[in-house]
């Protein structure tokens, strides 16, 4: 390889010859050998971007000569049309502040705007980086505002995949409304819940955490640049910083605008900071949907199987048929590294000193490589899972009818302690909730079908309080003797009358058997088409 001798402050360096970098590039590459991780795609738009508005507010204030800032303005676009990003070669790990970055842009710029007005490489006395590229700028405004502008880039693009998601589980939350199941609460048996409620749950909690994302993103829209080193904008001036502003809100189409206190954004990456923290609570809500897809999933012979995900890859190497949910596991390990991603960033932002946070490289990159997975992944979740899931209704119900979490709806008419006590026999003996009431004439058939409903479970309410006139007392010391006020004579129950009309938990209780042991459990009339409206 040749090399070319340039000179920075520190003395001589030996730069490739076919560099657009410098010395002082160069020097970071050898000081910095870490990770083989470069400058993320949107860090290095945005810092161009920068160095461009940057350029052409100098020359419309006649700062710059306007064939040097012309120069730089044409390498600029060169390279946000994509040509030379192989020249930005420093590590992310590097010098505080990213002042190797910063000068990694200038350098690249500098010697691209040569060679554009007819000078050579690593010979800068036609466009320097830091007289001419970097004029009114420090990187301590610069790459803070660089870092804001490339979160916002990608702001969008995953605002809108957390929204196609939470869009897509609201679509099945409505497929899949008429599908009865057990709830679980601590993985254990609890009251009756349709498939589509637990869906509906997903979508909300998704949409809630993209409408914070894009809340928390405003906050970004306040730029630091023009305040250089410390905030007090020596070097800049304020009809520098509004012309380097406005031109960024041209070329983003973000509203953008100066900070309203410069020191405050110059000092802290608290903003940057809040918005991880909004991603992290995204992710935990990718990651819960995920993590039980797996679960509601499992089998699929001996686990709940509810579910059914579509099947993208063989899940074994030594298991034949064997299918794994490959795409809700990689949604679990992106989503755990967005949290190690927020606890870098937490640490980092917590880093600063005095007038800067130097830790601002390790910030920027986390950001965007935590938005970046969290935009890919829950695209993924979408298209490759969630577009093709199948609920298994049949299974579904199977469970439900073997659950004793339906005595949950007979408290309030024999008792905690008395429907404890069924619940437990229920376990122990196998025998349905419903048997074991009749047999004990705790309440009369009708009614108590009214309260074991299932569809009326799912809704608010008393299960079968319709079904006379007052509500009734618990009393927990009801047993085999007390039949209640509804016994006949011979110790039968007797029916109560349905009224006519009434909620959707009366008319869809009918004669339903739900806890009974047996096929005939029936579905209340019309119970699709009442969701669906």
């Amino acid at each position: 390889m040749k090399f070319r001798v340039e000179r920075d402050p520190l003395g001589a360096v030996r730069v490739p010859a076919g560099a657009y970098y410098g010395a002082q590039t160069q020097r970071a590459v050898e000081n910095f050998p870490i990770s083989g991780m470069t400058a993320p795609p949107e860090l290095v738009v945005s810092t161009v971007q920068i160095k461009k508005a940057a350029a052409e507010a100098n020359a419309a204030l006649g700062r710059l000569p306007a064939d040097v800032a012309g120069a730089i303005v044409r390498a600029a676009d060169e390279i946000l049309a994509g040509k030379w990003r192989e020249q930005f070669v420093v590590d992310v790990y590097q010098a505080g502040a990213g002042t190797s970055h910063n000068m990694n842009a200038n350098e690249v710029l500098a010697n691209r705007a040569s060679e554009l007005l007819g000078g050579k490489r690593g010979v800068y006395t036609r466009v320097h980086p830091n007289d001419h590229v970097n004029m009114g700028q420090s990187t301590n405004d610069v790459f803070p505002t660089a870092t804001r502008l490339a979160i916002l880039a990608m702001v969008g693009p995953l605002v809108e995949a957390a929204m196609t998601l939470a869009e897509g589980l609201e679509d099945k939350s409505r497929a899949f409304a008429p599908v009865l199941k057990t709830g679980r609460t601590h993985l254990q048996d609890a009251v009756p819940i349709t498939l589509g409620q637990e869906f509906g749950g997903y979508a909300a909690n998704v949409a809630h955490a993209a409408g914070d994302v894009a809340l928390a993103s405003m906050q970004l829209l306040e730029l630091n640049l023009g305040a250089t080193a410390v905030g007090t904008g020596i070097n800049a001036g304020d009809d520098y910083t509004a012309r380097a502003v406005a031109n960024l809100e041209a070329y983003t189409k973000a509203p953008v605008r100066p900070a309203t206190n410069r020191f405050r954004v110059t000092q802290s990456m608290g903003d940057v900071l809040a918005f991880s923290a909004v991603l992290r609570r995204l992710a935990v809500e990718v990651n819960k949907v995920a993590s039980d897809l797996r679960l509601l999933s499992s089998g699929p012979r001996a686990g709940l199987a509810e579910v059914r995900l579509p099947p993208v890859q063989p899940g074994s190497s030594i298991m034949p048929g064997k299918v794994n949910p490959s795409v809700p596991e990689m949604v679990n390990q992106v989503c755990f590294q967005v949290y190690g991603c927020d606890a870098a960033i937490l640490a980092a932002s917590d880093a600063g000193q005095l007038e800067l946070n130097v830790m601002m490289p390790v910030i920027a990159w986390n950001a965007l490589h935590a938005t970046r997975i969290m935009t890919n992944a829950m695209r993924v979740l979408q298209d490759r899972c969630l577009a093709d899931l199948r609920a298994d209704e049949k299974r579904c119900r199977e469970l439900l009818d073997r659950s004793t979490a339906l005595a949950t709806a007979l408290s309030p008419y024999i008792g905690y302690a008395a429907t404890a006590d069924i619940a437990k026999t229920a376990v122990t003996t196998g025998r349905s909730i419903r048997d074991l009431v009749l047999e004990r004439k705790l309440l009369p058939e009708r009614q108590l079908d009214a309260i074991l409903s299932v569809e009326a479970m799912t809704s608010p309410g008393v299960p079968g309080q319709e079904h006379h006139e007052q509500h009734p007392k618990p009393n927990a010391r009801r047993g085999r003797a007390d039949r209640g006020t509804d016994s006949g004579p011979a110790g039968r129950a007797t029916r109560t009358a349905v009224p006519s009309g009434g909620s959707r938990g009366a008319r869809a209780a009918g004669s339903r058997r739900v806890a009974a042991a047996r096929k005939n459990h029936g579905r209340a009339g019309g119970r699709r088409s009442k969701l669906r409206r």
